[in-house]
């Protein structure tokens, strides 16, 4: 990963671990495949009617496994693959402007230092975590 590219990612992880923020992302595919995988058995073993209660078996089993399980949002940052880290990080670079720092030290000093800045940031990293994850945010309690 590039330096600046860390640097942002060490930011936003400092940032959300130090207003305890927690997401719940929706994991839609693998509920998908739970509800596809039920029809297509119930399908195998019961044909028509098969694929309607698997489907339906499956839809429910899906539900409840993707249901809202929070996380540390830092957890959840850390894990992103390179894309979704590359938009987190052109998110970031513009609210900083031409801010200038030398490493990530440096650069969460200068965030902590300045409260509009670090609340810009926050919402920045809010607005990308519930638009581009379709995340639910808590701050804990």
């Amino acid at each position: 990963m590039a330096p600046r590219m860390d640097d942002i990612m060490r930011l936003c992880c400092e940032l959300s671990a130090h207003d305890q923020i927690k997401v719940a992302v929706k994991n839609s595919t693998k509920g998908a495949v739970v509800v596809g995988g039920a029809a297509f058995v119930g399908g195998l073993l019961g044909g028509p009617a098969g694929i309607a209660v698997g489907g339906t078996l499956g839809g429910l089993l899906g539900s409840w496994m993707t249901s809202g399980q929070f996380r540390p949002l830092p957890e959840i940052l850390m894990e992103l693959p390179p894309s979704q880290k590359q938009k987190l990080y052109n998110d970031i670079v513009g609210v900083l402007g031409n801010l200038d720092w030398t490493d990530a030290a440096q650069l969460l000093a200068l965030v902590m230092g300045n409260a509009t800045l670090q609340q810009q940031i926050t919402a920045a990293l809010l607005r990308y975590v519930t638009n581009e994850l379709k995340a639910e945010v808590r701050y804990q309690d």
